[in-house]
């Protein structure tokens, strides 16, 4: 049996866990919030771009860009290096192996943690610094230079990225993006079709346009995915520290019934024995 000592410090010690962890929650509640509102999206321009691209005629365009069949395809897998996770980078890692495996892809993974998982299948990865607040930017035109090399060198075809992506700050799940290609053969022809009543004149080669074109969506989505990823870890955290919250509370509320328990079981104890000894006096 424990000492009642012993439990009481252990009903401090888990007291004081309770306030950090609660700290750490609102500390990440805040965190969320403040990015949420900096986030901001670009789709309707890009949008906007992709209608104005698909007015020239690109049908008869053999680029990189757009032919992507007989190389190797690449998946995109985003995770992270923080802690307090729970199972956010385990999920976003099972989710690419399984895109990979469909096709043998090769894997570009963003976070050193990633590539733990990685290393048990026997997948060809390569892998870039987990994304930091201060150098998101800097990170994502990174990985878009990277990409837009591989892909106009031919090594790599069909591309698509998995990350972790949070619907609000209790909820999250992984998703996947598809990015090469970027438009389908039925898309062509109507763009063809559409083109040819138009008079348009493209002083750029069109080959020029399209890669102008990647080079700007890619820096952008990548800097937005990195973004929405960061909201999806503190998600997962604050998630996580409720769960852990939780667990303290309860673990603490058993710490109290037992010291309780044994207190009363003590002062039954030594009234049993105050009383006999007071017969035995007498």
């Amino acid at each position: 049996m424990r000492l009642l000592s012993q439990i009481k410090k252990d009903m401090e010690f888990n007291l004081n866990l309770y306030n950090l962890v609660e700290v750490l929650k609102e500390i990440a509640i805040a965190q969320y919030k403040i990015l949420e509102k900096k986030i901001k999206t670009f789709d309707d321009v890009f949008s906007a771009l992709n209608e104005i691209f698909g007015l020239m005629s690109v049908s008869n365009l053999v680029h990189p860009l757009l032919v992507t069949e007989g190389r190797q395809t690449g998946v995109i897998a985003l995770t992270s290096d923080a802690g307090l996770l729970g199972g956010l980078n385990m999920g976003v890692m099972s989710q690419a192996i399984k895109e990979a495996e469909k096709t043998r892809a090769k894997l570009i993974i963003i976070g050193e943690r990633g590539q733990l998982y990685a290393r048990e299948s026997d997948l060809s990865f390569v892998v870039f610094k987990g994304v930091k607040d201060e150098t998101r930017f800097a990170q994502a035109q990174e990985l878009r230079n990277f990409i837009l090399q591989e892909e106009l060198a031919g090594k790599l075809g069909d591309l698509k990225i998995v990350y972790p992506f949070s619907t609000s700050i209790v909820s999250q799940h992984v998703k996947t993006l598809q990015l090469f290609p970027f438009s389908t053969p039925e898309q062509f022809r109507q763009q063809t079709a559409v083109a040819g009543k138009l008079d348009i004149i493209a002083e750029s080669d069109l080959g020029d346009i399209l890669e102008y074109w990647m080079y700007l969506y890619l820096g952008q989505k990548f800097y937005q995915i990195f973004g929405l990823s960061r909201l999806a870890e503190l998600s997962a955290r604050f998630t996580h520290l409720e769960s852990s919250k939780t667990k303290v509370e309860q673990l603490n509320k058993e710490l109290r019934l037992q010291y309780f328990r044994q207190r009363h079981e003590l002062i039954d104890k030594n009234m049993r024995e105050l009383f006999a000894a007071r017969l035995a006096f007498k």
